[in-house]
């Protein structure tokens, strides 16, 4: 075990001493399956809100970006171990996470996670089964609560759970169930909300500080001129700044 920590505490090294060369290239990590923060398109490329973010934020900090996706459950432990440059995932600030790598400021509002069930099911939500994707901060509630948590490894597997009777509810981004909701009929948004975490940010390693910086300028430029609360009204993504 320690022989393999060392090994990817070198990795990480050797890929920030290399990326602190040049800033000319960076590599963002996405998930490619959360719409509509990140999916891949019929073309087979990285597309939504993300993606379109990411891009007018490479172009401010005059950086190019290269695409790259990632399993969501191995996603900060490949960026520590210097296989992408920068996460940009629909992932919320939380203090835990933020002990393992570092964090732009946020680029979306606190968004309000909602529960998915079938149409007519009466949930409970202090004792019942709850579906939510693994390693996130809806995991993480329904796990201090009193219900039983069913962990999945994407959120198209939770939402399968719902269907099947193995998870009473979904529990997920609003942004993400709200469209299913409207396009299955057997589904319903239920009116109870959560709000957690601190917004969506950019995790970057906690070496990369000036990449940090750079982010953080282009971010504010966005919100300062409105761009980036046009872009969370064209993707439906919550309240802007």
């Amino acid at each position: 075990m320690k022989s393999i920590l060392l090994g990817t505490a070198a990795l990480a090294i050797t890929a920030s001493v290399a990326f602190a060369g040049s800033h000319s290239v960076v590599r963002m990590g996405t998930e490619g399956a959360y719409p509509p923060y990140n999916f891949i398109n019929d073309a087979g490329e990285v597309d939504g809100f993300e993606r379109e973010l990411g891009d007018e934020l490479c172009t401010r900090a005059e950086l190019t970006c290269e695409w790259v996706t990632n399993e969501w459950d191995s996603i900060i432990p490949n960026l520590v171990s210097g296989n992408y440059d920068v996460i940009i995932a629909g992932m919320s600030i939380t203090d835990e996470r933020d002990e393992v790598i570092d964090f732009t400021q946020n680029y979306t509002q606190p968004d309000p996670s909602s529960y998915l069930a079938l149409d007519g099911a009466d949930v409970d939500f202090d004792g019942g089964v709850i579906a939510a994707q693994a390693n996130t901060i809806q995991a993480a509630f329904i796990a201090s609560s009193g219900a039983t948590l069913v962990e999945f490894a994407t959120p198209d597997e939770t939402v399968a759970a719902v269907r099947n009777g193995e998870a009473d509810a979904v529990l997920a981004d609003d942004a993400y169930l709200r469209p299913i909701a409207e396009e299955n009929a057997d589904l319903v948004l239920l009116e109870r909300q959560e709000l957690i975490g601190g917004g969506v940010g950019m995790g970057i390693r906690e070496s990369d500080s000036e990449l940090k910086d750079k982010f953080n300028a282009a971010i504010t430029s966005m919100k300062d001129d409105g761009t980036l609360n046009a872009l969370l009204a064209k993707w439906e993504i919550g309240p802007g700044f």
